[in-house]
């Protein structure tokens, strides 16, 4: 009897429909199914994992606790929450069976082998061991897995257990840089945790740099002289140094020795251009985005059309597909075309294209379906994303079956100034090839990539003073971070998609980033990470692909993996060196919503946070007792809250009041006669309260602060 591990219930279902039944006989063989709900184990906290001696250092978030000595850990998992039913199923069915078939997903983190193998060392299974390997979970991939398992000797050999234990054991070890970055970011009085990891930081550290890029861009206009002909093509000079014919102002260009003249063309080539291509998950979550639909939720869609084998496996490292995935899904392309509007007669390229077929993948890239639909309504049942989800994989997929778009690429110049060149692409009738698949906004990851095509040159070229200017950096966009990260080789598709998800939930007060279609912005939270992380290796994409790379190596059996959790420590002391220098440009950023600093504390000298509803001292922490209260326990205690005769105080009314020890003049109005009075705020330091003082009246002794609270 084998058991075939499924990941969880609706790949539990997928099999039993491929093979017969959830119990049977296939191919001559026994088998019965069980499903898991991926992971049923986890790592226990840092502090779990050493002897009871260290429990406390582990626990603590102060910075002389770390580096953490990593060989005192024994990575000791625990159940998870709900998973305790799901166990004991497992052992039950492992009690008369014969063998194991793995069949979690087969993602390149090595995780479905881990969420597989934490599941059976908990059971105590020391049984013979196989795994299946499926590209995705059509009836014929599953049977074929079924009827061609690889046999495993044990977990210890099972190379992609071994880098995705790896991974997660890194993944724990790195909550160093969390707690690193918190305290630092605490104690300049910035209040929420601070997320730092492998790729988080990576992001945070790219997006920033480009936003400060973009925003510091300061514009530099230039003026030439150049030509257009009547269908507005350009003709310029071109010289090694552009500051001979560039000049600062208008007026400085002289087009008094220029004259309208006809044209002449000099060359006229014909070129093509192949498909774009094809989409992971990341490429088109960017494309997406435009339309306003969240990383988050095109995860989720995204793996509700997977189960129904509507789409392809959504985390695949590949570009291509292979022979046998084209030869698949050739047979349904016209169908695809229908449901997408496209005409059939487009699809003439049918032998598969060297750049988009390849051996030697596995899942292939991101594309559509065996199970294609009748229509784009009939996919709304999976979520709101669903119908540009299946559209934008449909079109990218069938671009490679339409011919190559064809154009004439002509060159020539001004006929009585032959230094002014230009050139112009023409469009070919009747050779638009797989253009013709994609509407005006292209839905292709390569949209921006192609020059736009132009018309004949027309005679007269007429001369005129261009304007121009330095190129501004573009703005981070969900696009341009995936070519980043794809640039350094950083994480699949997917995960860029699923850590993006993570760190730009709108409304969590610890999101790192902004996400609104498809731009992306730092928050409050991401601004004080960005702010501390330089400098920091946690944040170099260089040293990111090097851990990636070192995983794989260890998935192969050819680097230790202690080798590269003992590099842990030099990188955590480096990196809070480097927080450490950064820290006092927190003051200068003018932060509120986390913490602001906004003076220094009257009772213990450290500085003073002040928050969206308190005055607070940074010394202060806080802890839940038993009764699920939050009361103090540690810190001077210093603490008054922000708001006055029902008005909040600004953040300069409030530095004020630590500098001056009042505010200036404010505007009032009283709650039980209505009438607009005016008053100063200030702080009594003693008593750690707030009060106003009213203004001087004719012939009385005002000016006396009286205590509010």
């Amino acid at each position: 009897m084998i058991l075939i591990l499924a990941e969880k219930p609706s790949a539990m279902r997928n099999f039993a429909k491929a093979l017969g039944s959830e119990e049977g006989n296939y191919n001559g063989e026994d088998y019965k199914i069980c499903a898991l709900r991926g992971h049923t184990r986890g790592l226990r906290m840092p502090e779990d994992q050493v002897p009871k001696d260290k429990y406390e250092d582990y626990k603590s978030w102060k910075l002389d606790k770390l580096p953490w000595d990593l060989t005192l850990f024994a990575w000791k998992k625990g159940t998870l929450g709900g998973c305790t039913e799901v166990l004991q199923n497992l052992r039950k069915a492992l009690g008369d069976v014969d063998e194991v078939a793995i069949a979690t997903d087969d993602d390149p983190s090595g995780e479905g082998e881990v969420l597989a193998w934490e599941a059976l060392e908990f059971c105590h299974w020391k049984g013979k061991t196989s795994r299946m390997y499926f590209p995705d979970e059509a009836p014929k991939s599953v049977q074929k897995a079924f009827c061609n398992r690889v046999p495993i000797a044990s977990m210890e050999e099972d190379g992609d257990y071994v880098k995705g234990h790896l991974r997660e054991r890194w993944d724990l070890a790195s909550m160093q840089f969390v707690r690193a970055c918190t305290a630092i970011a605490r104690d300049k009085g910035y209040r929420t945790m601070i997320r730092q990891g492998r790729l988080k930081s990576v992001m945070v550290k790219l997006i920033g740099d480009q936003r400060k890029a973009y925003e510091d861009y300061v514009k530099k206009p230039f003026f030439e002289a150049r030509f257009k002909d009547a269908n507005g093509n350009v003709f310029a000079r071109k010289v090694e140094d552009v500051d001979e014919i560039r000049f600062d102002s208008k007026d400085k260009v002289d087009l008094s020795g220029l004259h309208e003249s006809t044209v002449t063309e000099d060359s006229r080539t014909h070129k093509h251009t192949a498909p774009g291509k094809l989409l992971d998950l990341a490429g088109l979550s960017a494309i997406l985005a435009k339309q306003g639909f969240k990383p988050e939720s095109v995860l989720s869609t995204y793996q509700k059309m997977y189960e129904a084998q509507v789409v392809s496996y959504p985390r695949t490292e590949d570009k291509e597909i292979t022979p046998e995935q084209f030869d698949e899904l050739l047979p349904l392309a016209d169908r695809i075309a229908k449901v997408i509007g496209v005409k059939p007669e487009l699809l003439t390229h049918k032998e598969p294209r060297k750049t988009h077929v390849k051996e030697g993948g596995a899942h292939g890239a991101n594309r559509p379906g065996v199970n294609v639909p009748g229509s784009l309504d009939d996919l709304k049942q999976y979520g709101k994303e669903a119908q540009a989800i299946y559209e934008i994989l449909a079109r990218n997929y069938l671009a490679m079956l339409c011919e190559d778009y064809e154009f004439e690429l002509v060159k020539g110049h001004v006929t009585d100034f032959p230094e002014y060149v230009g050139e112009t692409r023409v469009p070919i009738p009747g050779k638009e090839g797989f253009k013709a698949v994609f509407d005006s906004e292209r839905q292709s990851e390569d949209e921006d990539g192609d020059e736009e095509d132009s018309k004949e040159f027309s005679d007269p070229a007429k001369p005129y003073v261009h304007e121009g200017a330095n190129q501004r950096p573009q703005k981070p966009t969900m696009k341009w971070l995936n070519k980043k990260l794809e640039k350094f080789n950083v994480g699949t598709g997917a995960t860029r998609t699923s850590t993006l998800a993570e760190i730009s939930k709108p409304g969590k007060e610890q999101s790192l980033v902004a996400e609104k279609k498809g731009e992306l912005k730092l928050t409050e939270c991401g601004t004080v990470s960005y702010t501390l992380l330089d400098g920091c290796r946690i944040a170099d994409p260089g040293v990111t692909k090097q851990l990636f790379d070192q995983m794989k190596l260890v998935g192969k059996f050819e680097l230790d993996p202690e080798e590269v959790l003992a590099e842990l420590g030099g990188m955590v002391e480096h990196d809070i060196e480097a927080m450490q220098r950064n820290a006092p440009k927190l003051a200068r950023l003018g932060l509120t919503g986390g913490g602001s600093v906004v003076g220094t504390c009257p009772w213990c000298h450290e500085p003073v946070v002040l928050t969206d509803k308190i005055i607070t001292c940074s010394s202060n922490r806080f802890k839940k007792n038993e009764d699920g209260e939050w009361k103090q326990a540690g810190g001077c205690g210093f603490r008054t809250w922000r708001e006055i005769g029902h008005k909040k105080l600004t953040v300069k009314q409030v530095e004020a009041l630590f500098t001056k020890g009042r505010t200036g003049l404010i505007k009032f109005t009283s709650q039980k006669t209505g009438k607009p009075y005016e008053a100063k705020v200030v702080l009594d330091p003693k008593a750690g309260k707030l009060g106003f003082m009213f203004p001087e009246r004719k012939g009385s002794k005002g000016g006396k602060p009286f205590t509010k609270r």
